[in-house]
């Protein structure tokens, strides 16, 4: 039977994390003769500077920076849901000198650009999952809305009244309230921003009323005039805010929703390169003191392998597809 292009994509792609998984043991001497890098690395980040992607990508950047002696710069390429700078990567020479830290939004705009500008499947190599935490439910402080309860209620009495802030049409922040109003049979409106921070200042000043945004900026958002928490998305209570109850706590029992951010190179990076990166990332994330400056983001290390990323994107693209289909979201 002849295959799919997409299935062939897929196949490439197989092929390629089970040759960087071979070598992952291999990494240290293998660059002791290439001695990469040996020059800056460019780590593009999709979403606008302030928000939990780039917060991510900053913190592992200054550690690899140190460790790799050689500058890794973090640069901001906005828009679209985290499609522009993901195509930036996408497009580049496959050398490892310039790398995407994505959000789960990766996984997500397959499914709801009716055009992508590149192939996930075929453009971009999964390196690691950084860092992963819930979202968290969030309103301004002088809302009306006390609980999951008072806003499932509201938006009830009206359809369409509510509307929600995101980082952009695509981006994880954008499909967990996608994916709560679905749970909850619930219609508010959307809100696209071209990142997280953007969004909680208009949140904070009343523009719109509720956001499903990741914990680690959210968190630090909460206070007297600033944003209230109501419920974080994960399977259970966030150690960082141990009042808030989980939203299966608060009326849709079953329900999670975590975030995450993953590192990507072009396709075309050898497997050596990928292997090198992945080591040395995980070895990062095995600091204490990065450790603990994850936690107060209320966000866990990861630093899995190529392997597991793409056994996760897997996951998360089948899952996206229904919740796109079921709220019948399009966009061009």
């Amino acid at each position: 039977m002849k295959s799919t292009p997409v299935l062939r994509s897929r196949s490439k792609r197989l092929m390629l994390v089970a040759a960087c998984s071979l070598a992952l043991p291999f990494a240290a001497p293998l660059h002791a003769q290439t001695a990469w890098p040996t020059k800056q690395v460019r780590m593009i980040v999709p979403f606008a500077p302030g928000g939990s992607t780039d917060v991510v990508a900053r913190m592992l950047a200054q550690r690899l920076s140190d460790k790799w002696g050689q500058t890794v710069v973090v640069e901001n390429r906005s828009g679209a849901g985290g499609n522009i700078g993901s195509d930036v990567v996408a497009k580049a020479q496959g050398d490892g000198y310039t790398l995407l830290m994505a959000s789960g939004s990766i996984t997500i705009n397959p499914h709801l650009y009716a055009k992508m500008p590149f192939d996930t499947e075929k453009d971009l190599m999964p390196i690691s999952n950084i860092a992963s935490g819930p979202m968290l439910v969030v309103v301004q402080d002088k809302s009306p809305i006390k609980s999951m309860k008072d806003l499932i209620a509201t938006a009830k009495a009206k359809p369409g009244a509510l509307s929600f802030g995101s980082a952009g049409v695509g981006s994880q922040v954008h499909l967990a309230a996608e994916n709560f109003a679905d749970a909850a049979g619930i219609d508010i409106q959307h809100v696209p921003y071209k990142g997280e921070a953007p969004a909680y200042t208009d949140l904070i000043g009343g523009q719109t009323q509720l956001m499903v945004g990741n914990i680690a900026v959210a968190a630090s958002l909460l206070g007297p005039d600033r944003l209230r928490a109501l419920a974080v998305t994960g399977k259970e209570r966030s150690k960082l805010l141990p009042d808030v109850p989980t939203v299966a706590e608060s009326g849709l029992p079953g329900f999670e929703n975590t975030g995450w951010f993953g590192l990507y190179a072009p396709a075309g990076t050898p497997p050596e390169v990928i292997a090198k990166v992945q080591r040395d990332s995980a070895e990062v994330l095995r600091n204490t003191e990065i450790k603990a400056r994850l936690f107060v983001l209320g966000m866990v290390p990861v630093g899995n392998t190529p392997a597991q990323l793409d056994k996760q994107m897997d996951t998360e693209s089948v899952r996206w597809a229904q919740v796109v289909k079921n709220r019948n979201l399009k966009t061009k």
